[in-house]
This record gives C-alpha cells, sequence and structure tokens, in this order.
C-alpha cells in the first residue's frame, strides 16, 4: 500500500513561526521571572501604565481576555504589591485597577527587559527588514481577525 507524499514540518511557515515565537516567548519569560513576574502579569501591568485607574471588565475587554482571568492575574498582581483595587469614583459598587508606585516603577524595568529580548532575537535584522516582518505579521493578524493579545 503507498501513501500519499506527505510534505516535511520544515515546508511550513507556521513551523518556522512557532519554533521561533516559543523561543523568544521562553526566553522573554525567563527575563521576567528574575522580577517576579510572568508575561501575563507583564501585559496587565503595561496596559495599565498609560492610564490612572481601569475597569477590570474594560481591561479585559482591552486584552482580549475573559474577565475571570483578569481576577486572577489581578489577586496575584495586588498580593505582589504592584496594581491595587479601588472602588470606582463614579460608582462606589465598581471597582477599578490601578499600578501602585511600586508597580508604577517596575514597568520600565520590565519594558527594558521586552526591549532585550527583541535585540537578542531580532536586533541581527535591518531596520528594512524588521519592518517588513512586523508588517507581514500584522497583515496575517488581520487578515484572521486575531485580537486578543498574547500572554503565555
Amino acid at each position: 500500500m503507498t501513501h500519499p507524499p506527505v510534505p516535511a514540518l520544515t515546508t511550513h511557515l507556521g513551523y518556522w513561526l512557532r519554533m521561533v515565537s516559543n523561543q523568544v516567548s521562553l526566553a522573554f519569560a525567563k527575563r521576567l521571572e528574575a522580577k517576579d513576574v510572568t508575561v501575563a502579569e507583564w501585559v496587565v501591568m503595561r496596559e495599565l501604565y498609560d492610564v490612572e485607574t481601569l475597569a477590570p471588565s474594560r481591561l479585559a475587554d482591552r486584552l482580549g481576555m475573559t474577565r475571570g482571568a483578569i481576577s486572577k492575574l489581578a489577586e496575584r498582581l495586588i498580593a505582589k504589591a504592584l496594581i491595587a483595587r479601588d472602588a470606582s469614583p463614579a460608582d462606589g459598587r465598581a471597582q477599578t485597577l490601578r499600578l501602585t508606585g511600586e508597580g508604577r516603577l517596575l514597568v520600565p524595568e520590565l519594558a527594558a527587559l521586552a526591549d532585550a529580548n527583541d535585540a537578542a532575537y531580532f536586533g541581527h535584522l535591518t531596520p528594512a527588514e524588521r519592518k517588513a516582518m512586523e508588517d507581514m505579521l500584522k497583515a496575517v493578524a488581520k487578515r484572521q481577525d486575531i485580537r486578543t493579545i498574547p500572554v503565555e
């Protein structure tokens, strides 16, 4: 019995994308681990960095995450004293999240780790190559309507 030819894994762009993505993500997670922060926690902290406060439901919408996932992340970050939960000034029954002073000071350090990780993996690319890669990935994301922020 003969089998139809099957292309090698390495003929698929998805294979190469996944190989690189996994290594980039793992290296970044290790860099963040030194600061006792996960990638998901970094994403939440970075999103809160540019605002004074944000409702958890709004944060979930912005990140494409469930409210339950945001709640769990918020609890972890509150336990680490990196974010705080407050009653909303507009509606005392509602809550908002904000970075603490310690969290606000940590975000630029974490951003520097993200920059260093990018440089380690993509620093050899010319600016034109980097722009082309970014444009192609954004085009695929747009075409596939991918909007959720990768956190793991």
